[in-house]
């Protein structure tokens, strides 16, 4: 396990790795995850093993250490990534980040692109709000005490035992403000970030999930969009094939 600063308070972001070439791959997990759990199973797999691989637990969840002084907002996030990348003096990486986290990969790639060299996103969130049906959105609904104090039970036994085995991890404060920071947004919005960068851009959809917002935007400005058949929101669990291969770039 590897550690770095991530505040001026000595708080912690963690992640495991495996050795390999470079440039590395950085995976990163969406709200209420950990990255190893969504994506060890694919950096193992045969087309993509050889590479370095960076599992990177954002700040509140797994791993890593769940300041209350932090904000969790998707700057604060991207930050804490930036950290991680710093202290191990990669640049040029390639980030492999879902849901929640590719919202961060993508600040990430705008406010630093020198550390970033390509973007594979699986079902990122590109504009604020998202969908009021979302998870982040139902969580954001609550006040942040109300949320500690017990919507954070109730949304444990609404989500499903999937993604509850992961949430739980998570710091119910920490969890509620990455909530309210993606119905939020960035500045300027995801979107118009990941339309503006000059690396390469991939973006995955599940079938199951419906059409991209924004696909026609998307691809005009050189994003390659592709919809995974038979796969929801968890593209590399659904269909790992078809997501080891999108990472490798041969689909």
């Amino acid at each position: 396990m590897n550690e770095a600063l991530f505040d001026d308070k000595g708080s912690l972001i963690r992640w495991t790795e495996t050795p390999g070439e470079e440039p590395a791959r950085v995976y990163v997990h969406g709200l209420g995850s950990v990255s190893s759990v969504y994506h060890a199973h694919i950096a193992s797999r045969a087309e993509l093993a050889g590479r370095r691989s960076l599992f990177v637990d954002l700040p509140g969840h797994g791993i890593s250490d769940r300041p209350e002084h932090f904000g969790y907002t998707l700057d604060d996030h991207a930050g804490a990534l930036a950290a991680v990348l710093d202290a191990t003096g990669l640049t040029g990486a390639e980030l492999v980040a879902h849901s929640m986290g590719g919202a961060v990969a993508v600040v990430l790639a705008h406010r630093r692109p020198e550390l970033v060299s390509r973007l594979v996103l699986t079902e990122a969130n590109l504009d604020a709000p998202p969908p009021p049906t979302a998870g982040s959105s139902v969580i954001a609904s609550y006040k942040e005490d109300d949320f500690v104090g017990g919507g954070y039970a109730r949304v444990l036994e609404e989500v499903g035992p999937g993604w509850a085995a992961t949430m739980r991890l998570t710091d119910p404060r920490a969890l509620h403000r990455s909530a309210v920071a993606l119905c939020t947004g960035s500045d300027p919005v995801m979107r118009t970030m990941l339309e503006g960068l000059a690396v390469e851009r991939v973006y995955l959809q599940g079938e199951l999930s419906g059409e991209p917002a924004g696909r026609e935007a998307l691809e005009a400005a050189g994003v390659r969009v592709t919809t995974v058949p038979g796969a929801g929101h968890n593209v590399m669990l659904d269909r790992p094939d078809a997501f080891a291969a999108a990472v490798a770039g041969r689909s």
